[in-house]
């Protein structure tokens, strides 16, 4: 493990593999009457975020809680930087206080990097999602829910997805979810296609380590999992489609679509969900759907994260404590 995570494409195999193998023992904790282990006791962790947050910043909290370290919630609204004060000031107070970990998101792409090689602020850097750039820690618990229900609890410890076939649907331009499944799914040996309009596929995507389509019906029938993009209006600044009923048509999935998945087939979202226009009710609904399996497993992930960013870089019983990890610099 690295210093810090800032982005998914800096996870080699075996990194990812061990946070996904790391992440199941941090799952059994959930099973348990009283859901603590004593390892970051004595470590402060700030959550640091700048944009609106549910899921991540909930899961995180619920992560750092269960591992026993003290949490700080700092949020830009109502806060000095709402007056003015800029990042740098932000993390120069945190450094000042003896933080341990940052977990930030911001709407700034390339924000959680410079905080962590800027010299500012001498803590693990946790990247939570920055403008429309990367979301590493969701592609994690993407690809463990992946792992668990198409190889197997157990079965999967120790194993990548290799030659299993994902497709992202829908907002790839705006979507920082989607370029760290990219990413992450493909360190993992899985095949990944992107179906989207032409509008909403970023610039240079024929150079992302996947395949691109147009046409959803086609690739329906060969895929394992296949992921719903929501559409960032709160991105947009065009009109990148006519109409949503249109765009529900071409790119939306329901009833008869998930019909044309194998059998064994998956259906993931990030959340939050627009039901109705990339996904209907039937298919959010139903069995083969992951996203509050996705919310579990979150906590899984990113208990494992900072288990193994704070705790020690090699795995052990997780009820054990040890020495914070300073291993390599984060080389990107």
């Amino acid at each position: 493990m690295q210093r810090h995570l800032i982005s998914a494409a800096d996870l080699t195999r075996d990194d990812a593999v061990l946070i996904l193998d790391t992440a199941e023992e941090m799952a059994r904790v959930a099973d348990r009457p009283i859901k603590k282990l004593p390892t970051l006791r004595g470590r402060t962790v700030v959550n640091l975020f700048f944009e609106d947050s549910t899921r991540t910043r909930i899961s995180f909290e619920a992560a750092e809680k269960r591992l026993s370290a003290d949490v700080i919630n700092f949020t830009a609204k109502g806060s000095s930087v709402s007056k003015g004060e800029s990042l740098k000031d932000t993390a120069q107070t945190l450094e000042a206080m003896g933080v341990d970990a940052v977990v930030i998101r911001h709407g700034a792409s390339g924000a959680p990097y410079r905080l962590a090689t800027s010299g500012w602020i001498d803590a693990h850097v946790i990247n939570a999602g920055d403008g429309t750039h990367q979301h590493p820690t969701q592609a994690l618990l993407d690809a463990f829910t992946m792992r668990r229900r198409l190889v197997g609890r157990d079965a999967g410890l120790g194993q990548d997805l290799n030659g299993r076939r994902i497709t992202l649907v829908g907002d790839v331009l705006h979507s920082r979810v989607a370029r760290s499944n990219v990413d992450l799914l493909h360190t993992l040996g899985a095949e990944v296609t992107l179906v989207a309009p032409p509008t909403l596929l970023p610039v240079g995507v024929e150079t992302w380590p996947c395949e691109v389509s147009y046409d959803l019906d086609s690739t329906l029938p060969k895929s394992d999992a296949v992921m719903m993009l929501r559409v960032q209006r709160e991105r947009m600044n065009a009109a990148f489609f006519p109409t949503e009923r249109e765009y529900s048509r071409r790119y939306g999935l329901d009833g008869d679509r998930m019909a044309r998945m194998p059998e064994h087939a998956i259906v993931m979202h990030p959340g939050p969900m627009v039901r109705g226009m990339e996904i209907t009710a039937e298919v959010a609904d139903s069995d083969r759907c992951t996203v509050v399996e996705q919310v579990a497993n979150g906590v899984s992930i990113r208990m494992a994260v900072l288990y193994l960013l704070l705790g020690g870089a090699e795995f052990q019983t997780p009820s054990t404590s040890a020495a914070p990890a300073r291993t390599a610099e984060e080389n990107r």
